[in-house]
C-alpha cells in the first residue's frame, strides 16, 4: 500500500467543487501526476497528485476535513 501525503495544511476536498464526482473511486486505475484531491489554503487550491501508479483503494481523509502538512489523504495499492 502507497499512502498520498498532504504537501501542506489546508481544507482537503475529494471533488473540484459542490455536487461533482470525487477525483478518484475506490478501484479506479491511478498513473503518477494523477490528481486525487485538492487543498485550499488562504483561497488558492493546491492540486494533490498521485506520486506513483496503482489502483485507488480509499481517501483517509473526509471531504472538507482540516488537514496537516504530511497528513495521509489517500491509499494507493500496487
Amino acid at each position: 500500500m502507497t499512502q498520498v501525503l498532504s504537501p501542506v495544511p489546508g481544507t482537503f476536498y475529494t471533488q473540484a467543487a459542490p455536487g461533482e464526482p470525487q477525483f478518484k473511486q475506490p478501484g479506479d486505475s491511478v498513473a503518477a501526476g494523477d490528481v486525487i484531491g485538492l487543498i485550499e489554503v488562504m483561497k488558492t487550491f493546491i492540486e494533490v497528485k498521485a506520486e506513483t501508479s496503482g489502483t485507488f483503494k480509499e481517501f483517509l481523509a473526509e471531504d472538507g476535513a482540516a488537514i496537516n502538512a504530511g497528513q495521509p489523504l489517500a491509499e494507493l495499492e500496487g
